[in-house]
């Protein structure tokens, strides 16, 4: 590799710790940013800073907000009673596009043994209690088809099992191995009508 300048192989090295950045497209992206107006690289700089300061997990539910509770979690127009579980907050929008119109909870994470992420390691403690204080109807466990998602899955109903309230799976719309990040609407809608309670 080049070498570079302490201060452009510093931003390359940072550069590169983002999910699917590799060498070369950290140093594209750093020499766009060394091309770039002051002005623009300030903004860049700011939006990063803004984003640390401003942003925080929902209370309720752990998704990423600026206000607390967050928007979904206090909208008079979604069923409160109705709570979606995904893994990571970018699954949320591919449920939206579904015209889902209940609320969600997000674990950030699914179990995985092998990476050292067990139970207490995912954002379970609110849904759990929001399920005992007899907050909800329905649970719709909408992690990924894949092995570390259906364990997850598996784990939760059988947490979940010692309470009043319905659990269902998704159903396979979504094909088996993917992430549902990357649904279309129409593959998340069936997956979401054709949803199954969950029997341990």
């Amino acid at each position: 590799m080049a070498r570079y300048a302490e201060p452009m192989a510093r931003l390359i090295d940072e550069l590169k710790k983002l999910p699917g950045v590799g060498t070369k497209t950290a140093q594209r992206f750093a020499f766009h940013i060394l091309r770039s107006s002051e002005d623009d690289a300030s903004s860049l700089a700011d939006a990063v800073r803004g984003l640390k300061a401003s942003l925080r997990l929902c209370s309720i539910c752990n998704n990423i907000t600026d206000v607390d509770p967050c928007l979904y979690c206090t909208s008079p127009t979604r069923n409160q009673r109705l709570v979606c579980v995904v893994e990571e907050p970018t699954n949320i929008d591919a449920v939206e596009r579904s015209r889902y119109s209940g609320v969600y909870h997000v674990l950030h994470g699914t179990l995985s043994p092998l990476h050292g992420v067990g139970p207490d390691q995912l954002r379970t403690r609110t849904l759990l209690q929001r399920v005992e204080r007899g907050e909800l109807d329905e649970v719709i466990l909408a992690t990924s088809p894949t092995l570390e998602g259906e364990a997850t899955a598996t784990w939760l109903a059988g947490a979940l099992r010692q309470f009043p309230v319905k659990i269902t799976r998704i159903a396979t719309g979504v094909p088996a191995g993917s992430d549902i990040e990357y649904a279309d609407e129409v593959t998340m809608a069936h997956a979401l009508e054709g949803r199954h309670e969950v029997k341990l």
